[in-house]
């Protein structure tokens, strides 16, 4: 009898220990919101820390909150766990996080833990959600008015297409595949993009020596590409510099035309039309500095490809907020691409793997001249 009294006495002291530690967690929610709210702060300075706005917060953390939440008596609280990861995303570093700017005690363990858990839930979560290529009839219609009225117009564009490097830390499996031809450990990111600067499509998942070229071949949306042309889908094309081949759904430029011909009143609309990805790319990683080319993710290249994915939700909640920036003194986006340049040079390989059918891609593309340009 003793002996059962002292068992039911040890279960009953911890489950008093346990309504008191959520008794404490209620109260150091409470006290963490009267005294150290970020929320309070006016909203361009938010956007400053953070890159977003605190509606886009509240947002994100509704949509995870499930997944944040922990039983654990020391567990963050969902807000907090995703302003820590947004002030990693923003700054690249440990240095200056949200348990800094607010005298929170959390150690650099515990940010890397909700750096973990928030990109996690982003990418499962709000992934699909915010980062959409146009699939249907209605979208891609959309997506060619909205490349038809920019003010860098190309018709029957509906994203620009591109890739850019990605520092990480140079991983122990297959570290050789990692390293471009700046001898840097990155991940070669493809990206498609729209004039509004919206991330329309992010592919994370190959390593810093693959080519462009050979990316895109590999590519889902390629093959949603192919598979609208075969069904019937003409004049709907995205548009690439000349790492890619040319294909009748993917336009590049013309080498080497002579000054105020059809062709090179082509080339011009071209690239002019797909700088809005080269834009895209030097905004978002000045606003987000995780990923510019003076940081790098010491993550292994997964975590490294799914904190990428997160920053491009967040690029495009911030264009459907319209998010008013303040000034980044390091957005330089004139000399970005010259600076971060990939080699774009297309392997025979890749070129055989793209298309094999040239003429007919050759074909469409003087038509689309002649008609757009005329007669060449």
């Amino acid at each position: 009898i003793i002996l059962m009294a002292g068992e039911f006495l040890g279960w009953d002291l911890i489950h008093l220990e346990h309504r008191v530690g959520r008794f404490e967690r209620r109260i150091d929610r409470q006290n963490w919101r009267e005294l150290h709210d970020p929320f309070d702060l006016h909203e361009t300075e938010f956007i400053k820390l953070y890159r977003v706005t605190p509606e886009i917060v509240m947002e994100v953390t509704d949509a995870l909150r499930e997944r944040l939440e922990y039983r654990r008596v020391d567990a963050l609280i969902p807000e907090l766990q995703v302003l820590t990861a947004l002030r990693f995303y923003a700054v690249g570093c440990y240095q200056g996080s949200i348990a800094e700017q607010w005298d929170i005690a959390i150690s650099q363990p515990s940010v890397s833990r909700c750096l973990r858990r928030v990109t996690d839930a982003i990418n499962a979560i709000l992934l699909r959600r915010w980062v959409k290529f146009p699939m249907t009839d209605v979208d891609r219609h959309r997506a060619r008015e909205k490349f038809a009225d920019a003010p860098q117009p190309f018709i029957g564009a509906i994203g620009a297409i591109d890739c850019t490097y990605i520092n990480i830390k140079g991983p122990i499996v297959h570290e050789e595949a990692y390293v471009n031809h700046w001898g840097d450990h990155t991940l070669n990111v493809q990206v498609i993009g729209d004039p509004d600067l919206k991330i329309l499509n992010v592919n994370a998942r190959f390593p810093g020596a693959r080519h462009d070229a050979y990316i895109w071949s590999n590519s889902p949306v390629r093959r949603v590409m192919q598979r609208k042309f075969d069904n019937g889908e003409r004049n709907t094309w995205l548009i690439g510099d000349d790492g890619y081949t040319l294909e009748p759904w993917l336009m590049t430029p013309l080498k080497h035309e002579v000054p105020n011909t059809p062709r090179f009143r082509y080339n011009d609309d071209l690239c002019s039309a797909r700088s809005c990805v080269e834009r895209l790319f030097g905004v978002w990683k000045a606003v987000f500095r995780c990923l510019s080319a003076q940081r790098r993710l010491m993550y292994e290249p997964g975590v490294a490809g799914r904190i990428v994915n997160a920053c491009a939700v967040l690029q495009n909640m911030r264009i459907a907020h319209r998010v008013q920036d303040v000034d980044f003194d390091d957005i330089d986006v004139e000399n970005f691409h010259h600076n971060n340049r990939r080699n774009i040079a297309v392997e025979e390989d890749d070129r055989g793997q793209a298309y094999q059918g040239r003429a007919l891609a050759l074909r469409i593309q003087e038509r689309f001249i002649a008609r757009q340009y005329g007669i060449m």
